[in-house]
């Protein structure tokens, strides 16, 4: 694997070597990220959420929003009702609130969604959350004022957190995530004019941020996967006949390609390329369909990427301000089911990479398969020396597939809101599992690369590829080889950190 390979490559072609990852999953540029509600990346929320880059709103969002507001204060003034402007909310939508002491009620009705329950989510969460609400409040859809988008922008910069818990939404707007982050900026003083509290509350930031997050570190986590799986290939004496180039244009998949490429690139150099280098003709499937495996989580990785950044750049408001027709409209955008759906494809396809990772563990630990003593041993003592690893590998491969069991059809209950809202999508559930699933896969993949440079010295094969060369040598200088009369390190914290930061 060449130095280009082993290092993060984001989506805008920025490159991050393995150093700079260890110092955390995240290095980002110094400039400003402006908001105009169209254009935000994955890197983008990566790069705000957790390497703190500022944010600043456009003008040109700044005039829209005033418009929009502009839009729903005259159709208010005019005598109509508008939801959540002159109506209470949900089961009260019928109830006329133009009389009420407006302060009082954005505070009563933001303080009375603050209903989330369980541990509280991580601070790069809640920035993201904020990033995104800012963002697509920017595209001008809502009712509220600029000031409102700028409370967010000053919260980040200020890099102030509000508390936030991380169980309470079923994914049709993230309310009592959103209500606690409302809560916060009240405190820091902001100040709320007639139907500005239900677009605070009123989206699924919570869920698109996580989700944001989570797919930035499974793209990096993927990519270190291909050196690590590159690296079992060389413990195991495998066959690379499953690496043949021709493979991409008989089953032309793009993710099936760039593994196929991705791991020839590992491998290039290798000795197992020698005519009677493999010990098998045909390996077990968990080797021998690595390309096709991780070609599929590549394939779900693009689509859930894709479906992430529509809705980091959209608004969910209800109702939705049409200044062309100086309207404002009841709608539905608020439903999140394109990106449930999609991270539930995308647990499936990462469960499928995990498994098969945990197989790969199992068969280099078994000398029925691999050749070499049984737990990788480096003498033909009794010690279990890395056999016991088996049992972690199956207990970590075994809970991410409960966690990709798909949630976006589970309807909890149809009678929220006195039966109107009778469809959720459990969004806020599909992002949080799968980054269970993404620390999970981080451990697994360090056990991998632990046994797999195990039997690479055990096997001692005349010439390692470029990439697994240094794939080789970053895990021995955070986990040594096991020698004779030695017990293994468990401690696989700083390998499992490395994994993740796409370092491999």
């Amino acid at each position: 694997m060449k130095a280009q390979a082993v290092g993060i490559t984001g989506t805008d072609n920025r490159t991050f070597t393995s150093s700079a990852a260890a110092a955390g999953p995240y290095d980002p540029p110094i400039a400003v990220i402006t908001l105009t509600g169209d254009g935000l990346t994955i890197d983008d929320v990566e790069s705000v959420a957790r390497g703190r880059r500022a944010v600043e709103l456009s003008g040109e969002a700044r005039q829209r929003m005033a418009v929009a507001r502009a839009a729903a204060e005259r159709m208010a003034g005019g005598g109509e009702r508008v939801y959540g402007l002159t109506t209470g909310l949900g089961a009260l939508r019928e109830i006329d609130q133009r009389a009420a002491d407006t302060e009082r009620y954005s505070a009563v009705t933001i303080q009375a969604h603050t209903t989330g329950h369980g541990p509280l989510v991580a601070g790069e969460v809640v920035r993201a959350a904020m990033l995104h609400r800012a963002n697509a409040l920017a595209r001008g859809r809502s009712m509220v004022r600029p000031e409102v988008a700028e409370a967010y922008v000053k919260a980040l910069n200020d890099g102030f957190e509000p508390p936030v818990h991380a169980v309470g939404s079923v994914g049709q707007s993230d309310l009592p995530a959103m209500a606690e982050i409302a809560r916060g900026l009240l405190e820091q003083g902001l100040c709320l004019e007639p139907g500005e509290a239900l677009a605070m509350l009123n989206a699924n930031s919570l869920s698109v941020g996580q989700a944001a997050l989570a797919i930035g570190g499974l793209r990096r986590l993927l990519s270190a996967y291909d050196g690590v799986a590159a690296l079992s290939l060389e413990g195991f004496a495998a066959n690379l006949s499953m690496l043949h180039p021709e493979i991409p244009d008989a089953r032309p998949y793009r993710g099936l390609a760039k593994s196929v490429s991705r791991i020839r690139a590992a491998l290039e150099g290798s000795s197992l390329w020698e005519p009677g280098a493999a010990r098998s003709l045909q390996d077990p499937l968990s080797f021998r369909c690595i390309p096709q495996v991780h070609g599929a989580l590549r394939d779900a990785l693009s689509f859930a990427a894709g479906q992430i950044e529509i809705e980091l750049n959209a608004s969910g408001d209800n109702p939705m301000v049409v200044p062309a027709e100086d309207r404002v409209v009841s709608v539905g955008n608020f439903d999140i089911t394109p990106v449930a759906a999609a991270l539930d494809l995308l647990r499936l396809s990462f469960a499928h990479v995990l498994t098969a990772s945990g197989e790969r563990v199992q068969k280099l630990l078994a000398e029925a398969f691999s050749g070499l003593p049984t737990g990788l041993r480096a003498d033909d003592s009794p010690d279990d020396v890395l056999d016991i690893l088996g049992v972690g590998a199956a207990a970590l491969s075994g809970e991410a597939r409960l966690l990709a069991m798909p949630v976006s059809l589970e309807v909890p209950t149809s009678t929220i809101a006195g039966g109107i809202e009778d469809h959720v999508t459990m969004a806020p559930l599909a992002a949080r599992r799968l980054d269970e699933m993404l620390r999970l896969g981080s451990r697994l993949c360090a056990v991998e690369a632990q046994v797999a440079a195990q039997a690479v010295d055990l096997r001692r094969p005349p010439r390692l590829g470029e990439g697994t060369a240094l794939v080789h040598r970053g895990i021995r200088r955070r986990v040594a080889f096991v020698g004779p009369g030695e017990a293994p390190s468990n401690d696989l914290d700083d390998l499992a950190e490395w994994l993740l930061a796409g370092a491999a």
